[in-house]
Formats: C-alpha cells, sequence, structure tokens
C-alpha cells in the first residue's frame, strides 16, 4: 500500500465495525452488565457473544482511525494544516452533540435518579452545571469520549511529528521492524500487557481525559500503528503471513474472556488475579483480532461499490446520532412491555431510521453539514476514509 493509494477494505471494516456498534449498543439495554436504560428482565445469554465482540470494537476503530490519519496528513500536506482539518472534522461535530443530542440522554439519566423536572428545564439550567446534579456534571461526554480521545491522540500524534528527528515515515518504518518472524504478533500483545498491569490497579477504568490512562495506554498505541501501517508499509505480507496463529490466539484470548465473564456475572468483582488475566487476555483478542480483520479485508473487501462512499460518508453522522436515539426510544418504550424480540426490533429499526434521517437531512443543508461532520460541499472526496 503507497501512502497515496486508498484501502477500500478498511472503509468497508470501518462501516462494518460501526453497524455492529449500534447494534451492541441496542443488546445492552437488555444484558446483565451496567447502562443507561435497562429492560426489566435481562438475559445473560447474551453474555458470551458481547464478551467476543468487547475486547476488540473499540481498539480496531482507533486503528482504523489511525490509518486514515496518516492518509488524510498525507493530503493536507503538512502537519499544520493537517491538525486544523481535523479539530474542525471532530470539534464542531462534537461541540454540536454535546448542546443538542447530549442534553435528552443525560436528562433521562437523571430522571432514573429521581429529578422532577422537564427535558427544557433540564437543557437549560442543570445540564450546564459544574456541580453534580443528582449524581451528574457538564461535561458529561456519553459516547463523545471516542471523539474527545480521538482527537487528543490526534494531537498528541502531531506534536510529535513537529519534533526534530521525527517523521510519519520513522513510523512507519518502526511498524515495520515488527515485520520480522513472529514479532508483529507477540511484541505488541507484550507490551499492551505490561502497561495495562502497570496502571490497573492503581487508576480507576473510567472515562476522563486526563485520568483514563487505562484506555489511553491501550489506544493510542494501537492508533500510532494504525498511523504507521497508512504509509507505504511493509508490513501487510507479514499480516497475511501471520493470520492463521493470530486467529488462534483470538480464539483462545475469547475463550478466557468469555468463561471469566460468564463466571463473574452481573455485579460479581473477580480477584485481582483474575482481574489481570481477563485484561490481558482482552488485549491478546483486541491485537490478533485486529490482524486477522486488517488481512481479511485487504484480501476479501479492498473494492469499491457505488454505495461505499455515501456509507463511509454517513459513519461519523450515525455514530453521533445513535446514542441518544436508543435511550429515548428505549426508555419510551420499555414500559409498553413487548415481547423481547419486538421491543429488540423495535429500538433497533428506530435508531437507525432516526440516525438516517439525521444523515440525510444534515448532509443537504450546507450549515449543518460541518455540525454533523461532513466536510463543505466545496472539498472534494479524500483519498483517505472519512474517519471519525
Amino acid at each position: 500500500m503507497t501512502s497515496q493509494q486508498r484501502h477500500y477494505g478498511l472503509d468497508w471494516l470501518r462501516i462494518g465495525a460501526f453497524g455492529l456498534l449500534i447494534v451492541y449498543h441496542v443488546a445492552m439495554v437488555f444484558s446483565t452488565w451496567d447502562w443507561v436504560v435497562k429492560s426489566p428482565v435481562t438475559y445473560p445469554e447474551l453474555t458470551a457473544p458481547m464478551a467476543l465482540l468487547t475486547p476488540w470494537r473499540l481498539p480496531l476503530l482507533f486503528a482504523v482511525s489511525g490509518y486514515a490519519s496518516r492518509k488524510l496528513l498525507a493530503k493536507s500536506g503538512d502537519v499544520a494544516a493537517f491538525t486544523k482539518s481535523r479539530n474542525r472534522r471532530l470539534l464542531i461535530p462534537w461541540a454540536f452533540a454535546m448542546v443538542v443530542l447530549i442534553p435528552p440522554e443525560m436528562w433521562i439519566r437523571v430522571r432514573e435518579l429521581g429529578y422532577p423536572g422537564s427535558l427544557p428545564h433540564y437543557w437549560l439550567t442543570d445540564y450546564w452545571s459544574l456541580r453534580p446534579v443528582y449524581g451528574h456534571a457538564f461535561p458529561s461526554w456519553e459516547h463523545l469520549w471516542f471523539v474527545v480521545y480521538l482527537w487528543a491522540y490526534t494531537i498528541a500524534l502531531a506534536g510529535l511529528l513537529i519534533m526534530p528527528g521525527w517523521s510519519p515515515e520513522r513510523l512507519t518504518r518502526a511498524g515495520d521492524w515488527l515485520g520480522r518472524g513472529t514479532r508483529l504478533l507477540w511484541m505488541p500483545i507484550a507490551a499492551l500487557v505490561l502497561l495495562k498491569l502497570s496502571v490497573m490497579f492503581v487508576f480507576p477504568e473510567k472515562q476522563g481525559l486526563f485520568t483514563d490512562w487505562n484506555a489511553h495506554l491501550a489506544y493510542f498505541p494501537i492508533f500510532a500503528f494504525g498511523f504507521a501501517l497508512g504509509g507505504e508499509s511493509e508490513l501487510w505480507p507479514s499480516i497475511a503471513r501471520l493470520q492463521w496463529r493470530a486467529a488462534a490466539i483470538a480464539l483462545a484470548a475469547g475463550a478466557v474472556v468469555v468463561a471469566i465473564e460468564r463466571y463473574y456475572e452481573g455485579h460479581l468483582v473477580p480477584p485481582h488475579a483474575i482481574m489481570a488475566i481477563d485484561r490481558a487476555a482482552r488485549l491478546a483478542m483486541a491485537w490478533s483480532m485486529m490482524l486477522v480483520l486488517f488481512h481479511l479485508a485487504t484480501r476479501f473487501l479492498n473494492r469499491d461499490h457505488p454505495w461505499r462512499a455515501t456509507l463511509s460518508e454517513a459513519v461519523f453522522p450515525l455514530y453521533l446520532a445513535h446514542h441518544p436515539a436508543i435511550i429515548l426510544i428505549a426508555w419510551f418504550t420499555l414500559p409498553w412491555h413487548l415481547n423481547p424480540f419486538a421491543e429488540f426490533a423495535l429500538i433497533l429499526s428506530g435508531t437507525f431510521s432516526f440516525a438516517i434521517a439525521f444523515y440525510l437531512i444534515g448532509r443537504e443543508v450546507d450549515w449543518l453539514r460541518p455540525l454533523i461532520g461532513l466536510n463543505p460541499r466545496s472539498v472534494r472526496r479524500a483519498v483517505a476514509p472519512a474517519s471519525t
């Protein structure tokens, strides 16, 4: 892959991953795990399939976003223009969503805790409180944490690239060093596990840009790896060569993750040793699944389709809109006590309908386009995937 060549397979991988994310979040309503809105009846049968998705779905998105960032840097021409573009593409939709999309779901959160006020009252007053109101204070990012983390990693990487001696090519060559033998398979897993175990009993596993070192020490290296892979990397043959061993590691690690999740169902907290094994297995599955999916995307999906550009463009708006849609639809319809399959179908179809309408309307209104994460009409499509 050259620095200018588009990898259609990673476009499709990103589209599929975000579609799966929506289904995953709908399933959270019915799972035994804590979430914003819960069905009165939960289903332990969801634990195994959801546990098999949890370790790798977000690392995959950060890796693909890193790859796309490298392509966007090549198109931008320099680090300053790239940084300006990413600020505009990520921070404007984040601010819009914080004002328009997040308040309704935060209102439902506080309503669940006994808040008596209406949505307009909460929206205009208590939502902006820096002191907790029924346990929640501004800013509460909800699902937008992904956008904030991605922006922070982009800025950190841009800062690295302007330092003397650093360049995108140097990062790619550093990544290529992993292509010898089986380094690509075991060294990143060992490094990620070591980083994780060094902080997991020191810092809480809680979202926060300046506190979530458990996540940053995993997601940022994976984002940087995707960035390195986006150059003229020599790693692609190594990824193909190691696919079967990576698949075996993913299956074994997934079995460990499922076994621990099933044994410590619901709110049961495992001992520290078991927790460490669980986190190590999750990271091993995340890295190995990422390699497997990158290979599959290269071999089977690296071709264009008339729908690909539209679906790729729609991903970010759908991501922004899906989370509040799920929460609002579930909160209003769960009291109807529908059949669980009917309830699931209602929430899923309603979420996709709202999110698609959000995209289709927004893309036709010039002033709305940057607010929902789309380029102005005058900007031609980038060579890179339209990454969040």
